[in-house]
This record gives structure tokens, C-alpha cells and sequence, in this order.
């Protein structure tokens, strides 16, 4: 059977404003392609793999900054790669960003056909799906109301709720529970659960290691744009909790084709 992701190589290469910030600077970075002041910074993800098949949960794991949310954003299609391929299918359900698929100005009813719309969902099934959207959301008369005026969790609980009833096969979560409260987090991951019994594939982000633990076939860690490390979610999270302690790196060659023959060695092993 075809696994519901395919990243082949994948890269992408962001570049950065200089800082420079008169008008002169910009004036001549503009008008005649002069370079001004310090080198613009840059960030790469290089050489992304990643095979994801019905049932399965990925999390992804690492520092801030080492490309975690990249990877989720190009496989939504939110970015597009530099390099190498992706392929996806079914419908993706994102809940990648605080507010993405959700304008501000709107009301939540009428964000909920929005970001519907945005997932996939037909008219006739967001009126099929409205009332069991805005109850698992436990919006209720905020649903009327512009969802500039919504905190956090409201937004995450409504993002949440929108995703999950287009009956995704691809699910793509960034931290998306992080600002919900334990009784919701809970009715998430049963929610969750439901979909990869019926076939789904989950890709997550989070900095929950006990959840990661709990939840992941198979995790990856990321540092500065690469795989440093991938397998089974208790050796990748102890391998990373052993770094960030200062314990003496481990580099899976996996990850990392320049690993040391020993670590080749190590690694062949287990």
C-alpha cells in the first residue's frame, strides 16, 4: 500500500533581510541589486526523508529554529520545497500556525465555512458538520462573534475542531494542542486516535516529550536543517534529552551521512 506522505530530498532555502534599515540602503538594494551592509542570514532544510503509511504517527522533535514547522509547512503546500519531491495523498488536515485558514476580521461561523472551504469540504458538508464543529470547539455564542476577540485556545480549539470534521487522511499538528486545556487535549486525542484507526497518518510537531513517548511510531530529531537522528520515539527522545543535558552527542548515520565509523558501528548494532 502507498504511504499517505513521500518527502524524497527535500530542501528549502529561506533568505533573510540584512537589517539594513535606511532608506539609502534600501534604495540601492532595490533599484541596482548592490549588496549593503552584513550578509542576509539564511536557513536550509537539507535532505528531508520521511515515509509516512496509514495508521502511522510521526513526531518530529528538536530545538527552535531547526526547521520542525518548514517540514510541516511544505508538506501542507504552504511552502513551496527548493529541492527534491513531495507527495501527498488524500485530504490534509493543518492545524500548523495559531489562526492559519482563519481571518480575523470574520466571525467564527463564518470562519468555520472559510477554513472548511480552504480543507476540501463541500458547502453541503459544512452544513452537515456545523453543529458537531462548534460543540467540540465549545465556542458557544463566541461563534458569532469576530474571532479577533478569541484567545488562544479558542482559536486553537476552533482551528481544531474546523480540521478534524473535514475527516482528514493526513494530519498535520504543530504544537496545536499546546495552548487547550487538559479536558480538551484529552477529547483531541481520542478524536485523533479515531482517524488513525480509520486509516489516517498523523505528522506532528510538539515539545511534549512524554506525549511524543506516548503517541509516535517513529520519531525524527531535526538541528539546524537535518536529520540528526530518526527511529523508535524513546531512543530518539533519550538520544536529544541526552544532548540538551550535555551529555557527549550521539549522531545516528541514519541522520547524518558524515557520522563517525563508530557511531556506524553503534547504530548497526541496535
Amino acid at each position: 500500500m502507498l504511504p499517505l506522505v513521500e518527502c524524497r530530498n527535500v530542501g528549502k532555502e529561506f533568505r533573510y533581510a540584512s537589517g539594513a534599515t535606511s532608506l539609502r540602503e534600501w534604495f540601492i538594494r532595490t533599484f541596482s541589486g548592490r549588496k549593503v551592509g552584513r550578509a542576509a542570514p539564511t536557513f536550509r532544510l537539507t535532505g528531508f526523508d520521511l515515509s509516512v503509511g496509514r495508521g502511522s504517527t510521526v513526531a518530529i522533535i528538536g530545538a527552535n529554529g531547526s526547521g520542525k514547522s518548514t517540514v510541516l509547512r511544505l508538506i501542507a503546500g504552504i511552502y513551496a520545497p527548493s529541492e527534491g519531491e513531495i507527495r501527498t495523498r488524500g485530504r490534509i488536515g493543518a492545524v500548523v500556525e495559531l489562526g492559519m485558514g482563519l481571518h480575523p476580521e470574520l466571525t467564527g461561523r463564518e470562519n468555520i465555512h472559510l477554513y472548511g472551504t480552504i480543507l476540501g469540504m463541500g458547502r453541503s458538508e459544512i452544513r452537515a458538520r456545523f453543529s458537531e464543529i462548534v460543540e467540540f470547539a465549545e465556542i458557544g455564542d463566541f461563534i458569532h462573534v469576530p474571532i479577533k476577540y478569541y484567545s488562544s485556545g479558542m482559536l486553537s480549539r476552533l482551528a481544531f475542531s474546523i480540521a478534524m470534521a473535514s475527516e482528514p487522511d493526513i494530519l498535520l499538528l504543530d504544537e496545536a494542542l499546546a495552548v487547550g486545556d487538559q479536558a480538551f487535549r484529552e477529547r483531541c486525542t481520542a478524536r485523533i486516535a479515531e482517524r488513525l484507526n480509520g486509516g489516517a497518518a498523523a505528522i506532528i510537531v510538539s515539545h511534549d516529550l512524554d506525549a511524543v513517548r506516548k503517541h509516535a511510531s517513529e520519531v525524527i530529531w531535526l538541528e539546524a536543517g537535518r536529520i540528526r537522528m530518526r527511529g523508535e520515539a524513546d531512543e530518539v527522545v533519550d538520544a536529544y534529552l541526552a544532548t540538551v543535558a550535555g551529555a557527549p552527542p550521539i549522531v545516528d548515520p541514519r541522520g547524518d551521512p558524515q557520522a563517525p565509523d563508530r557511531q556506524r558501528e553503534h547504530f548497526a548494532g541496535t
